[in-house]
């Protein structure tokens, strides 16, 4: 299995601390927002890993991480997104490094204090279609939310008014090779991007979707609220991401 850091975008709800450099490379207690989501990776035991970015500092990606040495690895593969085309859009450049092989996606803006071995293990078992990665939170309408019939998901509704569970999407997903054909096939939102929802609600159309529950507490990092909340927790509990060797 290969993974997937997506840390592109402007980080507009972050201005202007993200006024002339990228969001994922601010501080979240005492290491900058990337390393976060690369650790996880590597805890789970995944060691090819591709840095989607892009805006005016994509170059300072390279100069903080260089080939992954600080995190154990052998080499980091990098690719540029231009604009802000979504989620789903940025995943596209990734077709040629996965390569027909199993993907594990998470957004450069997740921070966890658990461990996703478990799950990548299960996927890996499943052998194809998705999985996804879900947690309950008080404030579900500013997610994904899954409508759930038993432990089956029915659909994702993106941040919905009326929210159909207390569950929300995290950022980390797996995927077989085919969610490239589905990002082909897929039209921009309202928003004029293109919908992670819309490519998990395929596979849940298909009957091969399914989820688990991650351990231990999630946040993003992606506004000044869950940032310093990112930062706050990190320094009260010590995620087991700060088990690293870089720093």
């Amino acid at each position: 299995m290969k993974g997937v850091v997506l840390a592109g975008g402007l980080g507009t709800r972050l201005y202007p601390l993200t006024k002339i450099t990228n969001k994922h490379l601010l501080p979240v207690y005492n290491k900058p927002m990337i390393y976060y989501p690369i650790q996880t990776l590597v805890n789970a035991g995944i060691e090819e890993i591709m840095i989607v970015t892009g805006g005016n500092s994509a170059g300072d990606f390279l100069r903080l991480l260089g080939n992954g040495k600080d995190f154990g690895l052998k080499h980091l593969n990098y690719t540029y997104q231009e604009g802000e085309g979504g989620i789903a859009d940025a995943l596209r450049l990734v077709e040629h490094f996965a390569d027909d092989d199993l993907i594990c996606v998470i957004l450069g803006d997740n921070i966890i204090e658990g461990n996703i071995i478990k799950a990548k293990q299960d996927y890996e078992q499943q052998g194809k279609g998705a999985k996804i990665l879900l947690k309950k939170v008080p404030d579900p309408e500013r997610f994904g939310v899954p409508e759930l019939d038993g432990e089956r998901i029915v659909r994702i509704e993106e941040k919905p008014k009326k929210p159909k569970s207390d569950y929300a999407v995290t950022g980390i997903y797996f995927y077989d090779s085919r969610v490239f054909d589905i990002i082909k096939t897929l039209k921009p939102s309202d928003r004029g991007e293109l919908e992670i929802t819309d490519v998990n609600n395929r596979y849940i159309e298909w009957g091969e979707m399914t989820w688990s529950e991650l351990e231990g507490w999630w946040t993003d990092a992606g506004t000044f609220d869950s940032l310093l909340r990112a930062s706050n927790l990190v320094a009260k509990t010590g995620a087991n991401n700060l088990d690293m060797k870089a720093g």
